[in-house]
């Protein structure tokens, strides 16, 4: 049985794949290599009952989830404490503003100079104070204690009027903050009356809410698209990649099976162009024989080559006859050939004496 038969065989055909891939977005497989790789596709079915999406399983999920949600009350919490420090200190640098614009009463000054202290003093005992992480033996800053910090506060009573008049402050604050971010929210909101804001503003949470999960369904959403936009993209190289090479084939298949044709027509294309040079050449020649040979310099030169052919036939037989003494001598030996020698050298000798006795001759008649 073939592995996708086997595949078959699990009732789940296609469908299996599909699980696979939206049970694994992350992983960078397509459907082919799932087909291809029937086992791993099992394997991966499988595996999908004990893992989430993002890999983790479900024990682990649940851990995961318990320290979020603790670290999520966590961050509740500091940043419930830190945005409260963070509204005193800038209701401390607003009334530092505001002070050398207007006249402030002098209470609210004594209010805020006190709030002050009480910042500076809980900053620099928590400073001062170690934590659990730190060896308790360690020396302090500048030999400062943190009761050397509370000797610096403010006196009881300024302390507790400050504390009875804070909530009040606080809470204007905060308005006047939570109005600046409706403002900002909904610039339009800007000039309505306050109670209108304040109806708003109880809803603001919940609308920003509703906006923030609706922005992270849209950048699910968005995720998911890349994803399924980065298989599509893997399959259209593919398939493209495929159209590719099909088209190379049938390019090679066409060229070859027309290069024989292409071959002929070109060879007969240049024979015709070499028997229509070799014409021309032939039509150059007759033309430069007929503009350099007129009819009496061909008749003079067919006298002139009749006397050749004879001085060449008479020279043929003068050599016919020469050769066949040659041989009568050859026929005497050594010993006529050094006749010869000394008749040749004789005759030399007689030629040189002549052409000295015509010389002298002719010397003396002068």
């Amino acid at each position: 049985m073939s592995e996708s038969t086997h595949v078959s065989s699990l009732g789940m055909g296609d469908g299996l794949h599909h699980q696979v891939l939206a049970s694994f977005p992350l992983c960078d497989i397509t459907e082919e290599d799932l087909t291809q790789n029937p086992q791993f596709c099992k394997l991966l079915a499988t595996l999908a009952q004990h893992v989430d999406q993002t890999g983790l399983t479900v024990p682990l999920k649940t851990e995961l989830e318990k320290a979020e949600q603790k670290l999520r009350s966590q961050r509740r919490h500091w940043l419930r404490s830190e945005s409260l420090h963070k509204g005193l200190q800038e209701m401390i640098q607003d009334h530092c503003i505001r002070k050398h614009h207007v006249t402030v009463p002098p209470d609210q000054n004594l209010f805020y100079e006190t709030l002050e202290k009480c910042l500076l003093v809980a900053q620099c005992i928590r400073l001062l104070d170690p934590s659990s992480t730190t060896n308790q033996d360690q020396p302090s800053v500048l030999g400062l204690s943190p009761q050397h910090m509370m000797d610096l506060m403010p006196s009881e009573k300024d302390v507790q009027r400050m504390k009875q008049g804070l909530p009040e402050e606080l809470e204007k604050h905060l308005r006047k903050s939570c109005f600046s971010l409706l403002s900002y929210y909904q610039p339009e909101w800007e000039n309505e009356s306050e109670r209108l804001k304040t109806s708003k503003l109880s809803h603001l949470a919940a609308q920003l809410d509703k906006e923030k999960k609706r922005a992270e369904s849209l950048k699910e959403t968005c995720r998911e698209n890349t994803v399924l936009l980065q298989r599509q993209t893997q399959l259209y190289l593919s398939e493209l990649i495929k159209c590719i090479q099909l088209l190379q084939s049938l390019i090679l298949d066409h060229r070859l099976r027309i290069q024989t044709d292409l071959d002929g027509k070109k060879l007969e294309y240049l024979e015709g162009k070499c028997e229509l040079v070799l014409q021309k050449i032939k039509t150059e020649m007759v033309e430069i024989q007929l503009d350099m040979y007129t009819v009496d310099s061909i008749a003079a030169h067919r006298k002139i080559r009749e006397r050749l052919e004879s001085d060449l036939k008479a020279c043929q037989v003068e050599k016919h006859s020469v050769e066949l003494k040659l041989a009568s001598f050859e026929i005497l030996g050594k010993e006529f050939e050094a006749l010869a020698e000394e008749y040749c050298r004789l005759r030399q000798k007689i030629e040189m004496n002549n052409w000295a006795l015509k010389e002298f001759t002719r010397c003396s008649d002068k």
